[in-house]
């Protein structure tokens, strides 16, 4: 099947071929049609399967009739990251530049006056993270009455980041009858239940199974020492022919950490986490598919649905923590048919992490070992208790005792060692003015309070001279 088979318009498949497309994608050859029959499209595919052309072709020629009025858009999408609403920001620049439509978008790091212009002026498609929407909401800056179209995407990415009571605000503002467009790389219940109230009777479009790896990414995974884990990569960077490398790390401060490692040891390498700013993000990534910045460590922000092509190489710095996010950072490389390479450096204590990731994909990835770096067995399915200390699953948790009383019977025994059981007790002399428990106990008795009988309060030698009362 080809593009001009799909029902498009002229003015988008003319778009489409100036871009370099010939041939659709598995998700756009069954979205698009559906999309320009006015259904509602529950998609469930991985990242870089082309879902994003998936919706913005027919959206395109399905708004291509008709035109915007100020802060009333005619169609939404909400996307989790600014990074991926750049990218669909782009898409519409690209497949749209034959047609006369107008786009905002509505994203952090970007001033307020800027997007207020641009909303005023109208836009056909609204482009915006949930966050930022609602702020411009609030102002009573945009209006959904008008929206007829409105497209969720990366929905499982917006429920990892807490972002689905804010899109279900957004949604319970649009009072028009609309399309609706879902897209997510997985679907838990959540996600399900969360689709089952916003679509009706949609089109369920599955490409791919959910969790599952491109054939065309060769994995491999090192355990090793936590204290060896920059030098095992430096060695690996020597040996290996790296073009390019997203290095993945799960906190923003290892991100910086890494970073600065690498550059010390001389490698041109580039940094992006979610505490930067919005044109420090876009100008890291703009030289990092430029070629400028060779390898990028980065935070999860970059995990999904980002279109960088031709990375040669993905780094799984630290394990993450879900398994799911495996699956999205090595999806990074091994695109659009090319060869890719994903390197997980595990340590031992990532042993229950590895085991879910394994579970998720259906295999074990395989071991292997890095010259000049001493390897580590990866650790057990392990369980934190209460105690703070780790233990092997099946080993029984040694019974609970107070230290002190354990401490006391040992003192007692060493006391005790060499006296006679039946010999004369030694007596015990009182100290004086009692122990500690006597006199707070003595100093706790009602009884031992002074009786001053009648005496007015303040008059009493009890009560600090400067407290007494004066007589007139």
């Amino acid at each position: 099947m080809s593009f001009p088979e799909l029902g498009l318009s002229e003015d988008v498949l003319r778009a489409v071929a100036e871009a370099g497309y010939e041939t659709p994608t598995p998700i756009q050859k069954q979205a698009i049609p559906q999309v320009l029959m006015g259904r509602d499209v529950l998609g469930c595919a991985q990242t870089g399967t082309g879902k994003t052309a998936g919706f913005t072709l027919p959206m395109i020629d399905i708004l291509s009739q008709g035109h915007a009025k100020a802060r009333m858009p005619r169609s939404l999408i909400l996307e989790p990251t600014r990074e991926l609403a750049a990218q669909v920001a782009d898409a519409f620049e690209i497949y749209g530049k034959h047609s006369k439509l107008t786009t905002a978008l509505l994203i952090g790091g970007v001033s307020f006056a800027e997007q207020f212009q641009k909303l005023d002026r109208g836009a056909d498609v609204l482009i915006a993270t949930p966050g930022r929407l609602l702020d411009h909401c609030e102002r009573g800056k945009v209006l959904m009455n008008d929206v007829g179209f409105l497209v969720i995407d990366e929905a499982d990415r917006m429920l990892d980041m807490g972002f689905i009571p804010d899109v279900e605000r957004i949604v319970g503002m649009i009072t028009r009858k609309h399309q609706t467009l879902f897209f997510s790389a997985t679907m838990p219940p959540e996600i399900r239940r969360l689709a089952d109230r916003f679509l009706k009777e949609p089109k369920e479009i599955s490409v791919s199974p959910p969790a599952t790896v491109a054939e065309t990414v060769e994995q491999a995974m090192a355990v090793i020492p936590p204290r060896d884990k920059r030098a095992a990569l430096r060695a690996f960077l020597r040996t290996q022919v790296v073009k390019n490398a997203l290095l993945f790390c799960n906190r923003k401060r290892d991100v910086g950490v890494l970073h600065r490692s690498l550059e010390r040891h001389g490698y041109n390498a580039g940094a992006l986490h979610g505490d930067l700013e919005q044109w420090q993000r876009m100008e890291t990534l703009d030289k990092f598919k430029a070629g400028d910045i060779r390898l990028l460590v980065c935070s999860d922000v970059a995990a999904r649905g980002l279109d960088i092509p031709a990375v040669s190489h993905v780094f799984n710095f630290d394990v993450p923590t879900h398994a799911e996010d495996y699956v999205h950072r090595i999806g990074r490389t091994g695109r659009a048919g090319r060869k890719g390479h994903a390197l997980t450096l595990a340590t031992p204590e990532d042993g229950k992490y590895i085991a879910s990731i394994e579970r998720l994909i259906g295999y074990k990835i395989p071991r292997v070992d890095i010259e000049d770096v001493a390897g580590a067995e990866l650790g057990e399915e392990t369980r934190k208790g209460r105690g703070g200390g780790r233990r092997k699953s099946g080993e029984r948790a040694p019974a609970k005792r107070n230290g002190r009383k354990e401490e006391s019977r040992k003192m007692d025994g060493r006391k005790q060692e060499g006296v006679k059981k039946d010999g004369p007790k030694e007596e015990r002399r009182p100290k004086a003015g009692g122990g500690k428990k006597e006199s707070r106990r003595k100093r706790d008795r009602i009884g031992d309070a002074p009786d001053h009988g009648d005496t007015p309060f303040g008059k009493t030698d009890q009560v600090p001279a400067f407290l007494k009362r004066t007589s007139g």
